[in-house]
């Protein structure tokens, strides 16, 4: 089976340059997977849990918080605006950025401060939902 070749990167830094046989995304219409002669396709993605596959089985899982993504059917890239290794971050952490950002919201004064916090307790309750569903995988 041929590979696709992967890379995750931020804005300052690269994280993961890869040969894969699969790469699962998850894309803002929905998680997405990408092989080798994959059909181009850019995308948003929200935040979750990003899984790199060799063979059937998982070797590599981040937390992602937006970006995008785009799909030749040699490569995928993705564009992450944060981006963790999933064993790196707790349940506690998740819990702690959730009430930092709920605090945030509470102190908002103004439309676009108010509506940045509002972002940012969805993307904290959309992490936690995910490590918490992964967690059990």
């Amino acid at each position: 089976m041929a590979k696709v070749s992967f890379r995750l990167v931020m804005p300052e830094r690269e994280l993961l340059a890869t040969e894969a046989d699969m790469v699962v995304v998850p894309g803002s219409e929905g998680d997405f997977g990408v092989l080798h002669g994959h059909a181009p396709v850019i995308s948003t993605v929200r935040p979750g849990v990003l899984e790199v596959l060799q063979g059937n089985k998982v070797d590599r899982r981040y937390l992602v918080v937006g970006g995008f993504a785009e799909v030749t059917p040699e490569r995928c890239t993705v564009l992450a605006d944060e981006a963790m290794p999933f064993e790196d971050v707790t349940a506690e952490q998740l819990a702690e950025r959730e009430r930092a950002a709920e605090r945030e919201l509470m102190d908002a004064r103004g439309d676009q401060e108010k509506a940045a916090a509002e972002k940012a307790v969805a993307v904290a309750k959309d992490l936690r939902r995910a490590q918490a569903y992964y967690a059990t995988r």
